[in-house]
């Protein structure tokens, strides 16, 4: 039986290339529908790259589809992650006019908001913690404000008393991953922009040493000049990545509650944080109450335990929400790097670049993430700082060495 073959709308390869950059790709194939793929599709289609998304299951379907879409740069970070940290900031500061692109295409609002957040500390050890974060902030020209007890509590009136301290972030923004998801799918159709679901990705197909093709599951294949691999926690594992350019990306487990109130009453006006939990309202009355953090490979399963925790964590910071309805609850793989960084960029292999990595920051770095390889496919000069992000710092020569 004779192989179907897709083709990539886009040029036919020079066979004669053999870097990256000889010339702009127009055509490329996305493996991977969650945020960071359905992203680097858009704004590839933006630049004028006539592109295909391919997912095994469909858009948004795995941690996409879980995470609480927090926008907050410095909230989650460690010390000394200086280079995430300017990744994260030129992100959120590009969050307004990727969502506007969005919107414009797809005709309908996705939510996104600059709600601003509140970061909690609960006790004096918390405190000092979180002194040293408004520090950072300060130095970094973020409007970021220390709060006693008193001016906490007069703007989020529910927080619980006895609290050491909290700083007010007014940038600090939320969008629900799973309407962006919905908008982006919209927006890339509504564009002819070609989504597979439900086809796996099976092998990478190369003449010399570049890309020219992916197979499907099937027989089928995609001629294309350029493949970007968005698989997430799944990256390093994906049997179809050749070994030497396959990053060590492994899954991280966060488990999230969902609950609800009344809409017009909601319990927090805009992001709530501690050490332990964090809270992200919706504006239809639903409360996020995330996250774990647990290397259990790949186990999804949902715990008592887990969700026991997060209540509690939650009640701590704000005691109104065990009055709250509880929805359900929910878990994902983050993908995790060794270095904490996200994997952006070329690899060893014309035609091939990856896009995952970014663990707790996915949503955050999805416009960043974007632009990149965008303007990297393209050939366009950027002046973003993604060098710590190269693929090539894991990279494995054929004998196995780095």
């Amino acid at each position: 039986m004779r192989e179907a073959t897709f083709r990539a709308p886009g040029r036919q390869m020079n066979r004669s290339d053999t870097t990256q950059d000889d010339q702009p790709a127009r055509g490329a194939v996305v493996v991977g529908a969650g945020i960071i793929g359905l992203a680097c599709a858009w704004e590839m289609h933006r630049a004028g790259v006539e592109v295909a998304v391919v997912d095994r299951v469909g858009p948004g379907s795995g941690t996409t589809a879980v995470a609480a879409g927090m926008l907050a740069p410095v909230g989650e970070l460690h010390f000394g992650e200086t280079d995430l940290l300017r990744m994260n900031l030129i992100s959120a500061g590009r969050y307004p006019e990727f969502v506007a692109s969005i919107e414009r295409s797809c005709g309908t609002g996705i939510g996104y908001r600059r709600c601003g957040g509140v970061h909690v500390a609960l006790d004096r050890d918390e405190a000092g913690e979180l002194r040293r974060s408004h520090e950072l902030q300060l130095r970094l020209g973020q409007g970021s404000e220390w709060l006693g007890p008193a001016a906490a509590r007069e703007i989020e009136p529910g927080l619980a008393p006895g609290l050491a301290g909290a700083i007010r972030v007014p940038g600090d923004g939320v969008v629900d991953p799973r309407v962006l998801t919905s908008a982006l799918v919209e927006a890339l159709e509504s564009e002819r922009v070609p989504i597979l679901t439900g086809r796996a990705v099976e092998a990478l197909r190369r003449s010399g040493d570049r890309v020219v093709a992916v197979g499907l599951e099937g027989g089928a294949e995609i001629e294309t000049d350029v493949v970007v691999a968005a698989t997430g926690a799944e990256s390093g594992r994906a049997a179809w990545l050749p070994d030497e350019v396959r990053p060590p990306v492994r899954p991280v487990k966060g488990q999230v509650v969902e609950l609800r109130g009344d809409p017009g009453l909601s319990l927090c006006s805009g992001i709530l944080g501690s050490e332990r939990v964090y809270l992200v309202p919706r504006p239809d009355g639903r409360l996020i109450v995330g996250a774990t953090s647990e290397e259990l490979g790949f186990d999804r399963t949902v715990t008592a335990g887990a969700v026991y925790e997060l209540l509690r964590e939650a009640g701590r910071l704000l005691p109104d929400v065990v009055e709250l309805e509880y929805l359900g609850a929910r878990a994902g793989l983050r993908p995790g790097t060794p270095d904490n960084l996200p994997v952006i960029g070329p690899t060893a292999i014309p035609g091939l670049y990856l896009a995952t990595g970014h663990y707790r920051n996915g949503i955050l770095l999805a416009p960043f993430t974007a632009r990149a390889i965008a303007a990297m496919v393209t050939g366009e000069a950027t002046d973003d700082p993604v060098a710590a992000a190269d693929p090539g710092r894991f990279e494995t020569s054929v004998s196995g060495t780095s």
